[in-house]
């Protein structure tokens, strides 16, 4: 039996990479510094895989920002935009120019779009196909750090390079001219795999990874044929490599039979999303020469693994398929969870036993193997563990429970319809056309991180920490008002991030210390542990929210985070269904809302990025997760009157297929973002009518460069001939937190006066 691992976290233990790239991008260090800091980083991480006793530990899973961007450098797809810039020379610059954009003397290329991978909080940068788009190879990253990975680990046997699979990363990509199709490409771009792989058998490879998601989708027949083909031309003619084929974030059942037609070694399959599909793969794989690897550890989660479960599904493999065939490993890369459980030192010892991180989860397998070779004491150990605290008063709380299942029809509907409440609400605040606002957070500069480590470290008492605070806000609600932004937010100083900050302030949620976990690029999150039943203890920004209001004549948005996303950006617990976990959110976070209302704030943005991200990736999966994460979000928003005006954010969503829900969320408006795709987001609203408020984001905020007054024009101009003009809203992509002061300031202000000529220019329509 053979153990191995898709992929690790790379961002460093302590935020390494994060902050490397960020010195390289502000001149700090040059770029020997930071591929030293890359280096010691791949070192560790092999390292640690080779003391946990896997038998094949995966190369080129490092990325300094996206491993899809890698590819595209990898095989040349570079939009000719960025190679006719003479001043970049280092391959290192322009693959940051292309997931940053470029902005320097008279050049002003904008960053390629970028948009969540599959169902997870993790973004990458789309790659752009354009019809005669050429293959070719560009970068040698893959083949250098392998040349790495040899000199350091004993057995280079043990090397397992990854790559995402040709079928995937076509799709993972976007046509930029019209009237082809990019699945078109794939005799174009299959020779090119083919090449890469011989050059790495010609370096010693035994194993390759080729990672295809697109195989847990509902794939087309175009799609399909493709993949046929593709893997046809590659089992020919690199049947001398043992090739690994993954899959992962959902099971493969119904696209199996598209193996029938060449042979690889190994077929991935998760047993964490979708554990029913073992039976059907056994039978296919049973009577073929096929390896079969089981994804049984939780790459998404942080708990540790039921080894009895684990071990039954290893034991009917084994039965089928002999020892010898199979493989045990995370169902997909550890790069979704953190590194290190042992650097939390501030958890609850019940909970914490139960929390197992990317290195926990590597000998976890090793572990397995054990059992299966006569260790019951371990798996005794495990029974133990997973049967602890079932009655622990720190998980479980009865009245929390019991109010979850007494849900009305009225908690979750509106007093009046959408028509009823704009006018009420239109009347009342008097907001002129193309109302200009913010999504919420403003730069989060050193001296409010400096200011929260000298609270975290009680060098400074609750009074003077929250008295610089509102110092804090009191100045940006004055750059605000010299803006001459329509509706205010006080800036979020007080918050680390948007989940973070309220799993501080909600009972049954916990923090880590050092839990990071990448988002994209240099961009890191913590995701809060949830880990038992769900209550609020009392207001949690109410006091901040009409602090700021009371420095203002304009109107204040209350800011929230949605129980959705306070649930898909955290690690859940396992034991009851998710559901159940989000109604609890959702009532406390009503709570918040009818606070707030009850204090005079009469616009509050209930934030739900990460609703779309949550989506099944199977269509037959959709209607009961939207039954109950719609429902979960009226619960949280529809208890206030009429004339309180609910907003939501979503995040880089492809609408298309699921307006009709979104529709349903009844937000009086909701903000997305869309300018990367230069508004071609908003067609589908178009064709679907969509009734309520939208505010498609003209300003990029993924990216430094500072959008002028022309273009945010252009994009409203093209917003007001899809939408009706009294219902668009004018805003940033998203939160400012991780810009800096001068591009904000500036891209404001050309916001403001593009939506002042625009309120002049395309008034008469």
């Amino acid at each position: 039996m053979l153990k191995h691992n898709l992929g690790y976290p790379r961002i460093g233990i302590r935020r390494e990479l994060k902050k490397a790239c960020e010195d390289y991008w502000s001149n700090k260090i040059d770029s020997n510094n930071l591929f030293e800091i890359g280096n010691k980083i791949r070192e560790d991480n092999w390292k640690e895989q080779e003391r946990s006793g896997l038998d094949l530990i995966p190369c080129n899973d490092f990325s300094f920002y996206d491993h899809v961007l890698d590819m595209s450098l990898l095989l040349g797809v570079i939009p000719e935009s960025y190679l006719d810039i003479p001043i970049i020379k280092d391959h290192i610059d322009l693959y940051f120019s292309m997931a940053r954009g470029f902005q320097k003397n008279k050049w002003d290329i904008k960053a390629m779009e970028m948009t969540k991978w599959f169902n997870t909080n993790y973004h990458y940068i789309v790659p752009e196909f354009n019809k005669n788009q050429k293959f070719s190879i560009f970068s040698n990253k893959i083949f250098d750090e392998l040349k790495e990975s040899q000199k350091l680990l004993k057995s280079v046997r043990k090397i397992k390079p990854v790559l995402i699979g040709p079928v995937s990363y076509l799709f993972l990509g976007k046509e930029k001219d019209p009237y082809f199709q990019k699945m078109d490409l794939i005799e174009n771009i299959v020779p090119v795999y083919i090449e890469i792989i011989h050059k790495l058998k010609n370096q010693g490879v035994n194993w390759i990874q080729l990672d295809e998601p697109i195989l847990v989708l509902d794939m087309s027949e175009k799609e399909k044929e493709v993949f046929r083909y593709a893997y046809k031309e590659i089992s020919i003619l690199c049947s001398e490599m043992n090739i690994l084929l993954t899959s992962y974030f959902d099971g493969i059942s119904e696209n199996i039979s598209l193996l029938s037609d060449f042979f690889v070694k190994a077929l991935h399959i998760d047993l964490v999303e979708d554990s029913n599909q073992l039976e059907k793969i056994l039978s296919f794989v049973k009577e073929s020469e096929m390896f079969l690897s089981l994804g049984i550890i939780n790459g998404r989660n942080i708990w540790k693994n039921n080894y009895n479960s684990s071990i039954k599904k290893i034991e009917k493999t084994i039965k089928y398929i002999g020892e010898n065939r199979v493989m045990i490993a995370p169902n997909c890369s550890l790069l979704h969870v953190p590194i290190d459980v042992e650097y939390e030192n501030f958890i609850h010892k019940d909970v914490k036993n139960k929390m197992s991180f990317a290195k926990q989860k590597i000998y976890e397998l090793n572990d397995l193997e054990k059992i299966i070779e006569g260790n019951r004491d371990l798996l005794f150990e495990n029974s133990h563990l997973m049967e602890k605290n079932k009655g622990s008063s720190i998980i479980h709380d009865k009245k929390v429970k019991e109010r979850t299942m007494k849900i009305s029809e009225n908690d979750i509907k509106r007093e009046n319809p959408f028509y009823i409440r704009q006018k009420k609400q239109q009347e009342k605040f008097r907001l002129p056309l193309f109302p200009t606002t913010t999504i919420g957070s403003f730069p989060q500069t050193k001296e409010i991180r400096s200011l929260r480590n000298k609270y975290r470290k009680k060098e400074l008492s609750k009074k003077e920490y929250h008295q610089k605070i509102k110092c804090f806000i009191v100045d940006v609600i004055k750059k605000q008002e010299f803006l001459n932004l329509d509706v205010l937010v006080h800036g979020e100083f007080e918050r680390t991030d948007m989940v973070e900050y309220f799993s501080d302030k909600l009972k049954g949620i916990l923090s880590t210390e050092n839990g990071w976990v990448q988002s994209y690029g240099s961009r890191c999150v913590k995701p809060p542990i949830i880990y038992g039943d769900i209550s609020r203890n009392g207001d949690m920004t109410v006091d901040w929210i009409c602090f700021a209001q009371s420095k203002t004549k304009k109107l204040m948005k209350g800011m929230l985070t949605g129980p959705v996303t306070i649930l898909q950006w955290s690690f859940v617990r396992d034991d009851q269904p998710i559901f159940h976990t989000a109604y609890q959110i959702a009532w406390s976070m009503r709570e918040e809302v009818l606070s707030l209302e009850k204090s005079g704030i009469k616009i509050i943005q209930i934030d739900e990025p990460a609703l779309r991200e949550g989506l099944p990736l199977k269509k037959k999966n959709w209607k009961s997760y939207f039954d109950w994460s719609i429902k979960a979000f009226r619960l949280s928003s529809s208890g206030v009157k009429d004339d309180t005006q609910i907003h939501t954010h979503m995040c880089y969503s492809e609408f298309n297929n699921i307006l009709e829900y979104i529709a349903d969320m009844d937000a009086d408006v909701i903000t997305m973002e869309t300018s990367r795709s230069k508004m071609e987001l908003l067609k589908a609203f178009s064709k679907f009518s969509y009734p309520n408020e939208i505010g498609p984001g003209v300003y990029d905020i993924h990216s430094p460069r500072i959008i002028t007054k022309e273009e945010i024009f252009d994009l409203i101009k093209k917003a007001s001939k899809i939408l009706p003009i009294r219902n668009i809203w004018i805003n940033p992509d998203c939160g400012l937190k991780t810009r800096k002061w001068k591009e904000v300031l500036e891209s404001l202000k050309n916001m403001t006066e593009a939506a002042k000529k625009a309120r002049v220019k395309l008034i008469t329509k």
